[in-house]
């Protein structure tokens, strides 16, 4: 298969580069976007071109899929996943193959679904897929466009297909880019017209990294901001921060600043919003650290989130 070929069957990227060797690298963000991003921090920069949410997904006949990949980039050290007709069939964990490696999988007889779900906390990227049969693009609902923090660009489940994204995606099947980057925050500038891409629908799942900020200022700019670039019709869904249980003697300012994220959005008659702390149960059981859920808690956020999308209508 071709590099062309690949992208037909490669959801998640903006926009593709072929380096160097072959190797088919995939962007989230425009140029512009991430020139901003390297301006302002490495740490941001970096996490901007990960494989969050990435997936090639594809039906067919075929019994063999391989593929070669390599990681320029590494947050954390998850997995490369494949799953047949909606069940995990094989996880490559990355810290047991390496940062460079081939993974080739048997598949089963018969025509299926299949999708291999990318590292979410690196940037992956790949040459010489095989399939051994013809394949066709699977249909998608709504493009969404993701926005968020480590959170969503899926750090803590240390399982690719375990990302709340992820989980809930399986329910909605958008046709998803995610532009979670880990540490980030309400930050209107990176706000910036992606030229020939316009989403159905937004969702926004910001805030956790700046509860202590003096102020709502960055909050209100951004959602002003965000209507002002995407328009009053643009329905947008807005996840105030889950629950975090290492904030200390400041839980109180905390749980103040998830109210005003919440009254903020509110305010936009475009804007539906979800309470954040209803998603996942208030136990450290459920998260890698006090802070980012792990495959527990991504399990229960990703499923609460399809229930609380429907109820809205979003």
């Amino acid at each position: 298969m071709t590099n062309e070929e690949l992208k037909k069957i490669y959801f998640g990227a903006y926009s593709f580069k072929e380096l160097e060797g072959g190797w088919l690298q995939a962007f989230q963000y425009t140029d512009e976007q991430m020139e901003y991003l390297k301006s302002v921090s490495d740490f941001w920069y970096g996490r901007s071109m990960g494989s969050n949410s990435k997936t090639i997904e594809f039906i067919t006949a075929a019994t063999k899929v391989s593929f070669e990949y390599k990681l320029i980039w590494i947050g954390s050290y998850d997995s490369i996943e494949l799953m047949v007709d909606g069940l995990i069939t094989d996880i490559a964990y990355v810290q047991t193959l390496g940062t460079e490696s081939r993974i080739e999988w048997e598949l089963p007889e018969g025509e299926k679904n299949v999708v291999i779900y990318l590292p979410s906390d690196a940037t992956a990227v790949l040459r010489n897929f095989e399939v051994n049969a013809p394949v066709k693009r699977p249909e998608k609902n709504e493009k969404v466009l993701w926005l968020g923090d480590s959170i969503t660009q899926g750090f803590g489940p240390l399982r690719s297909s375990l990302t709340y994204i992820c989980v809930a995606n399986r329910v909605l099947n958008y046709d998803i880019i995610n532009q979670g980057i880990g540490g980030y925050v309400y930050d209107k500038n990176v706000l910036m017209k992606m030229e020939g891409y316009m989403p159905d629908k937004i969702i926004i799942a910001l805030g956790t990294n700046q509860f202590n900020a003096e102020n709502m200022k960055d909050v209100e700019e951004y959602y002003d901001a965000l209507i002002e670039l995407y328009g009053e019709d643009m329905p947008v869904l807005c996840i105030s921060p889950v629950w975090r249980g290492n904030c200390g003697p400041e839980y109180p300012v905390f749980v103040r600043f998830c109210e005003n994220v919440k009254e903020i959005a509110g305010r936009y008659k475009n804007v539906k919003v979800v309470d954040g702390f209803k998603l996942i149960p208030h136990l450290n059981e459920y998260y890698l650290d006090s802070l980012h859920p792990n495959g527990l808690g991504s399990e229960e956020y990703g499923r609460h989130l399809v229930d609380a999308i429907r109820t809205l209508g979003f």
